[in-house]
């Protein structure tokens, strides 16, 4: 079969079942799994699929992909984006790390680090940085969301206004083409508004697979961050953008 046939066939299946893996296209299409592989790498890269452990899945919408699944999706470019940014947090300060698997790579990432006070409403956050004794975990309580161990609500936003920290690092589920950080629950939202306004300085841990997301809930704009730690270089549109904003880009 033709590439761009069995590339069309591949979404078609996707929409079908939400999810397709390497495995089970090989076999349909007696292809071999690497050609599978590179089948789901264009799609992905135009835009039509996102790439996750063992195949991949349909872009979401309004509601996000699974947690398992958004862990393993880009985890060598997560860890990458982690490290530069943990390199521009100092020893001795505090700081902010919100819900995500961008910012749980963060948080690995810190384990060598002396002397932080990290404030977070991850309990996947503070279960990491258990392994180093340097740190010190605050953890900020609500409402569990089973899925991810994100801790949102009223009850959440008030233990945040109770502290200024240094640096807050936070993810996003989608970033617009105007630079606006978007997410899915509204909830979620408040709570990294929160986070936005009582830290002193904030960075964005964000994938290129965010530039290809739609999400409902607009969190802030790119304008109101300090330092935007991602994996590929932004469009010419947006890298203007943030110059004109003050905004760094670092590309990990």
């Amino acid at each position: 079969m033709a590439q761009s046939f069995r590339q069309t066939d591949i979404l078609e299946l996707a929409r079908q079942h939400g999810k397709v893996t390497v495995e089970d296209l090989a076999a349909r299409f007696g292809v071999t799994l690497q050609t599978i592989r590179r089948d789901l790498t264009d799609l992905a890269e135009a835009g039509q699929l996102e790439r996750v452990h063992g195949g991949a899945m349909l872009p979401s919408g309004v509601s996000n992909i699974g947690y398992e699944d958004r862990r393993d999706l880009n985890s060598a470019a997560k860890a990458a984006i982690a490290a530069r940014c943990a390199a521009e947090i100092p020893d001795d300060c505090s700081v902010f790390l919100n819900i995500g698997t961008s910012t749980e790579a963060v948080a690995r990432a810190l384990l060598r680090h002396r002397n932080l006070f990290v404030i977070t409403n991850n309990l996947n956050v503070a279960n990491i940085l258990v392994a180093n004794p340097d740190v010190d975990i605050m953890v900020a309580g609500g409402m569990l969301r089973r899925a991810d161990g994100g801790l949102t609500g009223a009850m959440t936003r008030d233990v945040i206004e109770q502290f200024k920290v240094d640096i807050a690092v936070i993810g996003c589920s989608a970033l617009d083409h105007d630079g606006d950080l978007m997410d899915y629950d509204v909830e979620e939202v408040h709570v990294s508004q929160s986070i936005l306004r009582q830290a002193r300085r904030s960075y964005l841990v964000a994938d290129h697979s965010k530039f290809q997301r739609n999400a409902p809930a607009r969190i802030a704009s790119l304008g109101e961050i300090d330092g935007f730690f991602t994996d590929r270089p932004l469009t010419p549109s947006l890298d203007r953008l943030c110059r004109d904003w003050g905004t760094s880009v670092v590309v990990a």
